[in-house]
């Protein structure tokens, strides 16, 4: 999670990012004690970002001041920007703004219920060139649903305590960034824990997405899932850790507890995802899995530690899957590798016992504190290294 020194640095670089071009571009200001009949401006803030969003055009700058906003619909976003004009949306001068979907109806759907498509998400846009930045989504229908989304740079969200995935990315959706994203906690009641994530890239395609720096922690399914997304995803330098425990004391518990789910379906999309330099550790089930995928999964530099099932499940459906360098320490079983799986490098071809007594370091207090002030991991230099010196495994 961010300190108050980062959060402060961090997003006051997008209240200052005010647009330069000849256009008439402005920065519109949201206060909760401003008025939505206001002019917007610094001195008479709008009362609602709903109401920004609405007014904000092709290069303008959202600024919203600090405080809770607590919502009675779902902010929606269907106007986009352009590639030379992205739309932004941020937090004034770093003050921290929450977002609280608790008030939603959708929030609160029955068990065995479906949300309706444009309830999904406290923050639901179907737009395209964006960058959000630096929000704190709490309490909603998922966090942040995209769906048909395009060339977005989402940025240093907290998404927490949801009632779906903390922040879910599907349809025709290419080219967006999910940068140092934290997201954990989430939980899906009317589901008894079946589909919540920290993130998920889920049901679509769209090449060119990638994701980098997450955080994905304590939720009730899985920490990532890219459950029938038929484009490949690059994700790197992420930490999946504590998924898929039934802390909520739902009935009939359903979450699955992966740290990594890369793919699936019935069938499952043929996918290529890479994942690299990550670390997946005591979730309820594997590290990573390809969850039958039966495409060419380039996994390399990641570690696994201490997970309930195995490190690396990457024998569904003849998957093709290459496996470099990677590190599993104490997991209930290392590998799992299918027929056409290529293994090289990693800690199971070197051979001898991998134990907590092999690497440096346990201890994950520094890898999952405060982040730098920039909104990127923290330094964690001895987490899961070799001992023996050996390059397998991530770094941070």
């Amino acid at each position: 999670m961010l300190t108050g020194t980062a959060l402060s640095a961090v997003l006051a670089a997008v209240a200052v990012a005010v647009p330069t071009q000849a256009s008439a571009a402005t920065t519109i200001v949201v206060a909760v004690n401003g008025d939505d009949s206001a002019a917007g401006t610094l001195a008479q803030p709008l009362r609602t970002i709903q109401k920004a969003v609405d007014k904000a055009k092709p290069g303008d700058v959202i600024a919203v001041r600090g405080g809770t906003y607590a919502l009675t619909d779902n902010i929606t976003i269907t106007t986009s920007g352009t590639a030379s004009q992205p739309i932004s949306l941020g937090a004034y001068q770093g003050e921290r703004v929450v977002i609280d979907g608790e008030r939603l109806p959708a929030s609160h759907t029955p068990v065995g219920g479906s949300i309706p498509r444009a309830e999904r998400g406290a923050i639901h846009q179907e737009a395209s060139y964006w960058k959000v930045s630096g929000l704190e989504i709490v309490n909603g229908p998922y966090g942040v649903y995209c769906d048909g989304c395009n060339n977005n740079v989402f940025s240093r969200l907290t998404t927490h305590d949801n009632y779906e995935s903390g922040f879910q990315l599907q349809g025709a959706s290419s080219n967006n960034q999910i940068l140092n994203l934290d997201s954990y906690g989430n939980r899906d009641p009317r589901k008894n824990g079946e589909s919540a994530d920290g993130l998920a890239i889920k049901e679509g395609s769209g090449t060119g997405n990638v994701v980098r720096g997450a955080r994905l922690w304590n939720n009730v399914d899985d920490g990532y899932d890219a459950w029938k997304f038929a484009s490949p995803v690059l994700v790197e330098n992420t930490i999946a850790y504590g998924n898929g425990f039934n802390r909520w004391n739902f009935p009939d518990f359903a979450g699955d507890g992966n740290g990594f789910k890369m793919g699936g379906g019935s069938p499952a999309p043929a996918v290529a995802h890479t994942l690299r330099n990550s670390v997946a550790f005591k979730n309820a089930k594997h590290g990573v899995t390809d969850n039958s995928n039966p495409g060419a999964l380039a996994l390399s530099r990641n570690s696994t530690y201490g997970n309930a099932g195995t490190g690396f499940d990457v024998d569904g459906a003849g998957g093709k899957a290459v496996l470099t360098a990677n590190l599993s320490v104490a997991d209930a079983s290392p590998a799992a590798l299918g027929s056409a799986t290529s293994s090289q490098g990693n800690s199971w071809d070197l051979g001898g016992t991998w134990n907590e007594s092999s690497v440096v370091s346990t201890g994950t207090a520094a890898i999952t504190g405060p982040r730098t002030s920039d909104g990127s991991l923290p330094a964690a230099r001895d987490f899961l290294v070799p001992k023996n010196g050996a390059a397998v495994g991530a770094r941070f």
